[in-house]
């Protein structure tokens, strides 16, 4: 698999591969001439990047005073936007881990099971374990996703973006998929995997695993691996934070929502339900104060523009999803009959089920949880992706903070997100002249 990820670097950056020194082979010498290279071409770096910023400030100086006053207006503005981005992806990807470690406890379980262990109306919050609430594979394949989108971004000079994010996806994945055997490889692509909390060995489905062994992968063209299990579903969220940052427009973001799933589950409204989270996270990132019915329904339409030509006759996926705002406006059914209702197994329903909490919990996060999990489906995967959802529509002020205290992962999502915030927002395919930034996303493969 190690080699299988250095051809897919090499095909988006034939060079990247074979610069990567191998200090094991210099001898203590050449080392140390090597660490003194690399310790001056950080001082060169650190110095062109302040004199950047100094000489940007200074040019200024000759400006108008009208033209100055509208670049400082203008650098309000943008800060201020970023805050608000930065605000609503760190509530996408802690609401995604939490809906995840909250309901992996009783994922799988029958909602009679639930209802025994935990009382009459079902788990109300963490089932905790050593006073830690763990995340799955959900929560670690929408990390590893964004790893993978942060290196294309950052490396990626193709004029063929889908093609170019792909790929790294597709590295990141691979990496990911070793984390969870016993595959150490020579170098890693991805910062994550040197941190443990985002890597233990906590695969919801199997099969992605053995989907990432072999060779070919799947696509939309070459589907393979038939199967409509929810365990790509929550890669899509980082693509669709990353939304215009891309160079790519709606449709072809869907796209590669859709594509993103395909390697993996070639189940045509698995990879659709991938294309439909997109959008629909998209729209809700852009504009949360719309209703979110009627944001769903704007998605549902849109899909069907871009897809029905092709699979029309095979798509189960939109009858869910209607079922899903229909049983949200049906007085007489309860949450539990609703969600036992749409089944919540397959990733169309589970999609439809993240659907319905979303739509009856009124903002309101803790209903929304309560909804997501209590069912005989897959509970983990409900609550996962009802987070990322409502996420996008509330600041991550509106997280309880009860949750995130004993949520393990919850400084490295932080991080995580705010690197989202930060690099889709600004110099997009090119260093920005930060070391932490080049350690994570530009000097890979060590």
């Amino acid at each position: 698999m190690g080699s299988g990820c250095e051809n897919l670097i090499a095909e988006v950056n034939p060079s990247s591969v074979t610069q990567l020194p191998i200090l094991t082979a210099l001898d203590a010498r050449l080392s140390t001439l090597f660490a003194v290279i690399i310790h001056q071409r950080n001082e060169i770096v650190n110095t062109y990047f302040y004199v950047s910023r100094f000489a940007a400030v200074f040019s200024t100086f000759s400006l108008p005073f009208g033209e100055k006053i509208d670049i400082i207006f203008k650098n309000r503005k943008r800060r201020a936007f970023m805050k608000e981005k930065q605000s609503q992806y760190r509530c996408v990807l802690l609401g995604l881990a939490v809906g995840d470690a909250m309901g992996h406890t009783v994922d799988k379980r029958t909602l009679g099971e639930i209802c025994r262990d935990y009382g009459p109306n079902g788990l109300l919050g963490y089932d905790l374990v050593n006073g830690y609430a763990d995340v799955t594979s959900y929560t670690q394949l929408a990390a590893f996703t964004a790893n993978g989108l942060l290196l294309g971004l950052t490396r990626g000079q193709s004029k063929d973006r889908l093609s170019t994010l792909l790929r790294y996806i597709t590295v990141s994945l691979k990496e990911w998929g070793r984390t969870q055997t016993f595959s150490y490889p020579e170098r890693n692509y991805c910062w994550l995997s040197g941190v443990p909390e985002i890597k233990r060995k906590f695969c919801m489905d199997t099969r992605i695993l053995d989907a990432l062994s072999k060779e070919p992968l799947g696509s939309l063209l070459s589907p393979r691996y038939l199967s409509d299990h929810p365990g790509a579903l929550t890669m899509v969220v980082p693509i669709a934070m990353m939304g215009e940052a891309s160079g790519l427009n709606q449709w072809e973001l869907n796209r590669l929502g859709a594509e993103a799933v395909a390697i993996t589950h070639g189940e045509v409204n698995t990879f659709l339900a991938g294309a439909v989270l997109t959008h629909l996270l998209c729209q809700l990132l852009e504009k949360p104060e719309v209703a979110f019915a009627e944001q769903v329904q704007s998605t549902i339409s849109a899909l069907q523009l871009q897809f029905e030509e092709a699979y029309g006759t095979k798509l189960t996926l939109w009858a869910r999803l209607e079922e899903a705002l229909s049983l949200a406006v049906t007085p007489d059914v309860g949450p539990m009959e609703a969600m036992e209702t749409l089944g919540c197994r397959t990733a169309a329903e589970v999609l439809a089920g993240a659907v319905y909490a979303v739509a009856t919990c009124g903002r309101d996060f803790d209903i929304a949880m309560i909804t997501a999990v209590n069912h005989s489906g897959r509970s983990a995967a409900v609550g996962a992706i009802t987070g990322s959802l409502l996420g996008a529509i509330l600041e991550d002020e509106a997280l309880p903070d009860f949750y995130l205290e004993s949520l393990e992962p919850t400084q490295t999502l932080l991080e995580l997100a705010d690197d989202m915030s930060y690099g889709f927002s600004n110099m997009v395919g090119k260093s920005l002249f930060d070391m932490d930034w080049d350690r994570k996303y530009l000097s890979i493969g060590r």
